[in-house]
């Protein structure tokens, strides 16, 4: 059976790069059914180059485009679940307006939809490019430090507990099911949309991940999230930094998440609602360390005995940088 597709292609301001990105959805095999655009308040011509590109690919009577403007506008994640919302067909492909698809990409990834009814979501690497496409030489995956041992689990059925540790899905690349989003949406405030989509996917049914890249991810001044992999030096300094309220907004995050979970009820496998309850606890813990580095060695040395750093984070980075941190 050939599924349906939508495209949340979501702008702002982004008439400089949309006409490569229109153009490679116009290339795809098969084309997607329809373009969702949800325009966050954009004061360029961005709505006439998605119409006009459109129209110059031959597609337009293939192609359905809906269109949505806001003001004010509603910012990246409200934009994309407005934008996904709005999506009519069986699955939906999320899409910046800055980047390029490859030839293939739609049908790579819809043939595993297709062929796996357990599938709820697909993500996938990318080549990172500069702002006039030109490669970098590295890829979302090596920006991100992906290890083999966490695609497996991803591939193995354990996405679950490979995002407990930190998130590897980007939303530019993932395709999802639509029927996804009777338990994702209202998406959580607190979160990021595709990390949202991620975590929900993984915790009522299968995701999974195809380790070659299928879009080119540029990198540019105006990116609002942007991958590149941090130096020796970057990382030393990152673990000195003010401890700010990052841990509590992580800790608002996974309480978030165990409040959909249980929410769900016999949705969710019990060992995932246990697992997000100690989620919960370790950010909790880690969120009220105390200000002094002296006097937080012994209570993380027993946190890193029970292995929650490891199981919630990455290990010797977080402990290094709970040990370290100002503040």
């Amino acid at each position: 059976m050939v599924l349906a597709i939508s495209v949340a292609l979501c702008t702002r301001n982004g008439a400089r790069y949309l006409p490569e990105q229109v153009r490679s959805i116009c290339a795809q095999t098969p084309l997607p059914r329809e373009i969702v655009l949800s325009d966050d308040g954009s004061t360029d011509d961005t709505l006439a180059v998605v119409r006009d590109t459109l129209a110059q690919c031959g597609v337009a009577d293939q192609v359905e485009l809906r269109v949505f403007s806001n003001s004010p506008p509603l910012g990246v994640t409200r934009n994309f679940e407005q934008a996904v919302s709005a999506c009519r067909h069986e699955l939906i492909a999320l899409c910046d307006q800055d980047d390029v698809w490859h030839p293939g990409r739609l049908a790579r990834m819809a043939a595993q939809f297709e062929a796996r009814p357990e599938l709820l979501l697909l993500h996938t690497d990318a080549r990172l490019v500069d702002g006039d496409l030109q490669p970098l030489g590295s890829t979302l995956f090596h920006a991100l430090e992906v290890q083999p041992a966490e695609l497996a689990a991803i591939a193995s059925g354990e996405a679950f507990g490979v995002l407990l540790r930190r998130n590897l899905v980007t939303g530019a690349t993932t395709m999802f099911r639509k029927t996804l989003l009777e338990t994702a949406l209202p998406f959580a405030p607190e979160w990021v949309h595709d990390e949202w989509l991620a975590a929900v996917a993984s915790a009522i049914g299968r995701m999974d991940v195809l380790p070659e890249p299928t879009i080119d991810y540029r990198q540019h001044a105006s990116n609002q999230i942007g991958a590149r992999r941090l130096t020796l030096s970057e990382k030393v300094a990152k673990a000195f930094v003010e401890r700010g309220d990052k841990h509590v907004q992580r800790l608002r995050r996974a309480e978030a998440l165990l409040a959909r979970l249980q929410q769900l009820g016999p949705q969710v496998a019990p060992r995932f609602l246990a697992a997000q309850r100690d989620k919960v606890a370790h950010q909790r813990f880690r969120a009220q360390l105390p200000a002094a580095r002296p006097l937080r060695v012994l209570p993380i040395l027993f946190e890193a005995a029970r292995g929650r750093y490891a199981r919630f984070g990455r290990g010797g980075h977080a402990i290094a940088q709970d040990l370290l941190e100002r503040g």
